[in-house]
């Protein structure tokens, strides 16, 4: 599979790629605002491995992957929207709110890849918002993905792409608008790490394997 990376020199997103080298099984673009900055941080990752402008990166993939910063992920999905076109989106990326009281989630109504999916011709997928960048730089973790979306072949090429990147198991969470569960759950996630200063997954019980 050929893979765009969006915001892939960032910190989940160089995780991502990282991960992605490490398996050798597909072609790698790294994306980023800065085609150089993408382009020294692909040098770095391997030959196999492309750098490439936002815009340029999503040319001729089969799957892009929306790794930007989530205040970011908007923008990024409107100036795309043409280059893109029909091409399957993967959006990771959580809208969250700090505060005294702990990490908070997006109270909007809508999940952030909903948001973005009204933006695109194509079909926007959501997951991988349970999984640190920590965790998947350093092995597969031993935990679950979990992938959300309207479109079913999208879906099937996200779960399968997922199921790449961790020990346990991709599965299927249902219609894009549970992305605004999955995409909450980022909060959770965050605040079980400061609390217990861990790197906290998810994994699934009671559901056999696909």
């Amino acid at each position: 599979m050929r893979v765009a990376i969006l915001g892939g020199t960032g910190s989940f997103g160089g995780a991502l790629a990282h991960r992605l080298v490490a398996l050798g099984e597909d072609e790698v673009v790294i994306g980023s605002r800065d085609g150089a900055r993408a382009r020294a941080r692909a040098a770095q990752l391997g030959e196999r491995v492309e750098g490439a402008s936002n815009e340029e990166a999503v040319s001729d993939v089969e799957l892009a992957v929306l790794a930007v910063a989530a205040d970011a992920a908007i923008e990024t999905a409107r100036s795309l929207a043409g280059a893109l076109g029909s091409t399957p989106l993967l959006s990771v990326a959580s809208s969250l709110s700090f505060s005294a009281a702990g990490v908070l989630p997006d109270p909007a109504h809508l999940s952030l890849a909903e948001r973005v999916q009204q933006l695109l011709r194509g079909p926007v997928v959501a997951g991988l918002h349970s999984i640190a960048a920590r965790n998947l730089d350093r092995a597969p973790p031993p935990e679950d993905a979990l992938i959300c979306g309207d479109d079913r072949a999208a879906k099937e090429l996200a779960i399968a792409f997922a199921g790449k990147l961790v020990s346990g198991r991709a599965l299927d969470a249902g219609p894009l608008a549970s992305a605004r569960t999955l995409e909450g759950l980022t909060a959770v996630i965050v605040n079980l790490n400061r609390r217990y200063r861990a790197h906290a997954g998810i994994s699934i019980t009671g559901v056999p394997h696909p």
